[in-house]
């Protein structure tokens, strides 16, 4: 058996975190650095620098990724003819 670490099981802790990551940003809709805070000194005990990293490179991954991410949200793209037209004059 192999000594150190796990690669399975930091996969899982990684998967995990970006888990957690997702839930304190999107539906707790917490700042950045208040959701690293709160994953570094009360769930997984690791170095914010550390979380960043783990979350750069998951969003690398598309097997980590939790969800898909939030649509942005589209201008309408409007053309001359139209702003005339509201404007009220004749093309």
């Amino acid at each position: 058996m192999k000594k150190g670490r796990s690669v399975s099981l930091i996969k899982k802790r990684d998967a995990a975190l970006v888990k957690r990551y997702h839930y304190w940003t999107e539906v707790q809709r917490l700042r950045f650095d208040d959701a690293l805070r709160v994953l570094s000194e009360q769930e997984f005990f690791l170095s914010e620098q550390r979380i960043i990293a783990i979350i750069r490179a998951a969003s690398r991954r598309p097997e980590m990724k939790p969800c898909k991410p939030v649509p942005k949200v589209k201008k309408p793209r409007i053309t001359q003819a139209q702003i005339d037209m509201l404007r009220g004059e004749d093309a």
